[in-house]
């Protein structure tokens, strides 16, 4: 998959250096363990990690086009373009010539024959920079669904950019700075566009282009959901989501590397796990390689609520046997979850903060144990946010709050479960009034309902449905898909997400609320489409969230480690806590609500630490 950092200076008098350009680079050494590639011209200087995963020996990175001697274009590139053979035949039909067999040179060559809107014409997951020598200029480009990170930080003479802040934050001219916005975004759980947390840098936001030149800067959209009249009867529909998915898995199993599949027994990853089963059983591809997440003790132990009907596993297993998949199981016993040095590892990955805690923890370590057989693995990640599969598009409150619906009773914030409570449980009353925690989350959704495209006409359910949906296409979904990311490429695994595919993102989208619910249930056009590849069991099974363990000992060592890290006036948190919370929090018999709270101290407390923040509020 890749890490890409740059910079670009036009003052001869602060030139790009080697030395800091390696050390940006450098940062990105886990999303790219295969190779290291720097390529510096008088103004610009872009760095590459590789993660090889098509064209083996031919994708080194940074790669150039030059003619008579003279480098025109370099490209350094992070991602992966599906239907980069077709754009090949394309180009090559035009009297391009290529000299390697991979997707990069292909983005490369689209870019030199159709310029800034080359990016019409790709399908795919990326984010890459251009430097084009020809007009001294940079160009930066991120995916239509934003599947993969890239930020960036103006400077008086250019520009610092990277997969991730850690890149730009090596930069000696940057400092880990937070004022009263970036404490807001960072807790208000909004995810708004292109907001990085840290003052001065900005995350690209999806489907946009960044073009840096001498006199300035252009931030210009090239993608955007639109409203369209949906003309297609059901069948229609079922058949057609049918044909993308078929489409899109053939598409992403496209790799020089071992390729699997995560499959939790849940309707999604089981769509993806037997689409990806049928299509290596027809191509001669033998059995697909699945893995499944599980807690020790967890089947034992074990209780029903309104959150979770049923453990994963045994569907998960179910799955595999039906389709044939090679499949293994990745157990994790409470002292994993509560190691310090895997807590370290996903905070390093993740640059801030965040509050779901053991859910990251897990799912490093089952990515950890995927990469161990695996270079490449398919998710089921965004049905949810595509289909309407979480239990707030259908709860009559949600829908009717004036809100982002997963903030609003009786859901909340507890994504972690009934109980965990919102992330700024435990933080200071005044600290939250001062950084307005409310104003902001009720401002960042006025401005996502002013973006929502309409129809004519269009009204009622049908109106507001269609504004959680794209609420969630463009606000949540970005926070797990960049969860997703930072998690696998800490352990340099290249996760694809084929729900993500923006042919079949704007097909459903544009789906009447009717016909996605036509027979009562959530992700009715999905099961649909799918039924007859699964077990009924696991085509009927009810939507539930990624799992968390309820282990007690987890529970116990979470207030061990929280009573650790708020013991005494110099602790890095202690300023922004809320006491009497706390006190509840760590009791020796807890106050319910406090466990997503908690996490997020703990976490904050990490950043504190290793990174120097400094918070301007």
């Amino acid at each position: 998959m890749c890490g890409i950092a740059g910079w670009v200076s036009y003052d001869p008098a602060r030139p790009v250096t080697a030395a800091t350009a390696d050390a940006m680079t450098g940062t990105m050494a886990c999303r790219g363990p295969d190779a290291h590639g720097l390529w510096l011209d008088t103004h610009a200087a872009l760095g590459h990690r590789r993660l090889a995963v098509i064209d083996i020996e031919g994708g080194a990175q940074p790669m150039t086009f030059a003619h008579e001697g003279r480098t025109l274009v370099s490209l350094t590139y992070s991602g992966e373009v599906f239907n980069f053979r077709e754009l090949r035949r394309e180009l090559a039909a035009r009297g391009h010539v290529f000299r390697t067999s991979s997707d990069t040179e292909v983005v490369l060559h689209a870019y030199l024959a159709w310029g800034e809107d080359f990016t019409e014409r790709l399908n795919g997951m990326y984010a890459f920079a251009l430097w084009d020598a020809r007009t001294e200029e940079l160009l930066l480009v991120r995916d239509r669904m934003g599947v993969k990170p890239l930020y960036y930080h103006p400077l008086a003479d250019g520009v610092l950019f990277g997969s991730e802040p850690k890149a730009i934050l090596a930069h000696p001219a940057v400092r880990p700075v937070v004022d009263a916005e970036g404490l807001a975004e960072l807790v208000a759980f909004t995810k708004t566009p292109g907001h990085a947390v840290y003052k001065g840098m900005y995350e690209l936001p999806p489907g946009h282009t960044l073009r840096v030149g001498r006199t300035g800067s252009r931030l210009r959209r090239y993608w955007a959901l639109e409203a369209r009249e949906h003309t297609d009867d059901l069948r229609t529909t079922v058949g057609h989501v049918r044909e993308l998915l078929e489409d899109v898995i053939g598409r992403q199993l496209v790799a020089d590397v071992p390729v699997g599949t995560l499959l939790s027994g849940g309707l999604d990853s089981s769509v993806i796990t037997a689409l990806a089963a049928r299509h290596r059983a027809a191509t001669g591809g033998g059995a697909v390689r699945s893995f499944a997440l599980d807690f020790a003790r967890h089947a034992r132990d074990f209780r029903a609520d309104d959150w979770r009907g049923t453990p994963d596993a045994p569907f998960a297993e179910a799955l595999a046997r039906h389709v044939g998949a090679d499949h293994d199981v990745v157990t994790l016993q409470p002292s994993a979850l509560l190691d310090p040095a895997a807590r370290e590892a996903v905070m390093r990955a993740r640059d801030l903060p965040f509050d779901l805690g053991d859910g990251d923890t897990s799912l490093y370590l089952l990515f950890k144990a995927v990469r161990e057989r695996c270079t490449v693995a398919l998710s089921g990640e965004s049905a949810d946010e595509v289909f309407g599969g979480y239990r707030w598009f259908h709860h009559p409150d949600s829908v009717a709050a004036d809100t982002f619906p997963w903030l609003a009773p009786p859901f909340g914030t507890g994504i972690s479960g009934p109980g965990s409570g919102p992330g700024e449980a435990l933080l200071d009353r005044g600290l939250l009034e001062k950084i307005d925690l409310a104003g902001y989350r009720d401002a960042r959704y006025r401005e996502a309902l002013a973006e929502v495209p309409r129809l004519p006409g269009e009204s009622g359910r049908e109106r507001r449905m269609r504004e959680i949906g794209y609420l969630h296409l463009t606000r949540f979904v970005q926070w797990m898909l960049d969860r997703k990311d930072r998690a696998s490429m800490a352990v340099g695994l290249e996760v694809r997400v084929p729900f993500c595919d923006h042919r079949l993102v704007e097909y459903v989208f544009n789906t009447p609320w009717a016909m996605k619910t036509f027979d009562g249930r959530e992700k009715s056009l999905l099961r649909a489409a799918t039924r007859d590849l699964l077990p009924a069991a696991i085509a009927d099974r009810v939507k539930a969230p990624y799992p968390t363990t309820r282990d007690p000992h987890y529970l116990d060592g979470l207030r061990t480690a929280l009573k650790r890290a708020t013991t005494g006036p110099d602790a890095p948190v202690h300023a922004l806590l809320d006491g009497p919370s706390l006190a509840a929090a760590t009791a020796d018999d807890p106050a319910p609500g406090f466990r997503t709270g908690t996490e997020l101290v703990l976490a904050l407390d990490f950043w504190f630490r290793r990174h120097d923040v400094s918070l301007e509020i």
